[in-house]
């Protein structure tokens, strides 16, 4: 990554740029253009992928997943290219921050995995590849998707801080505390044995 000069106005242009990437509702448009009922309504109310699995559209779920990822990366990279090494890291916060509370739908998003993984793989690729391997690991053996993402997304932490730097493994930190904040329903009822299970039908 290049880098260029940390500024604040800097640092606030690659915020926002996050932010604004990061808002993009894919869930919910990509529902809207095929035509399902609108997923804010359904299950959980979430605009993520997993949501978007309840219409029933694989397709659209895998599509979802995949461009809520995306949109984060995009914003480390343009970020990276144009403004520099710590604007990257700006920007990967605020494409986070943008998925999980967009303005556009009254700050109710979606709960941040796959632009979570998205982000670290435009900081550090290794390092998302760390997220990926235990998140398929948890799901696997315990068939949660919630808890896979929970212990991925710290177990991410901890290969940021052995594989790169202190100041990534502080920036995933804080995203972690985040989607363990969205995720507060789901683990209430992983404490209480009634989180749904990946496959699970009703």
């Amino acid at each position: 990554m290049p880098d260029a000069p940390s500024s604040a106005l800097v640092l606030l242009l690659a915020l926002a740029l996050g932010y604004l990437l990061g808002s993009i509702p894919f869930g919910l448009l990509l529902t809207r253009l095929a035509g399902t009922r609108d997923i804010r309504s359904i299950g959980s109310g979430n605009i993520g992928a997993t949501n978007v699995l309840r219409t029933g559209r694989k397709d659209l779920a895998a599509a979802t997943l995949l461009l809520d990822a995306l949109k984060g990366t995009a914003a480390v990279l343009i970020a990276s290219h144009f403004l520099g090494a710590p604007a990257a890291m700006a920007a990967a916060f605020g494409a986070f921050l943008g998925h999980i509370a967009p303005v556009w739908l009254r700050f109710q998003g979606g709960k941040g995995v796959a632009t979570f993984l998205g982000v670290t793989l435009g900081l550090a690729w290794p390092v998302a590849l760390v997220f990926a391997a235990v998140w398929l690991a948890t799901a696997y053996f315990t068939r949660y998707s919630s808890l896979a993402a929970l212990i991925a997304s710290v177990a991410t932490v901890a290969a940021a801080a052995a594989l790169v730097n202190d100041r990534l493994a502080l920036l995933l930190a804080l995203l972690a505390i985040l989607l363990w904040i969205k995720h507060h329903a789901n683990i209430r009822r992983l404490l209480e044995g009634n989180e749904g299970k990946i496959g699970a039908k009703g």
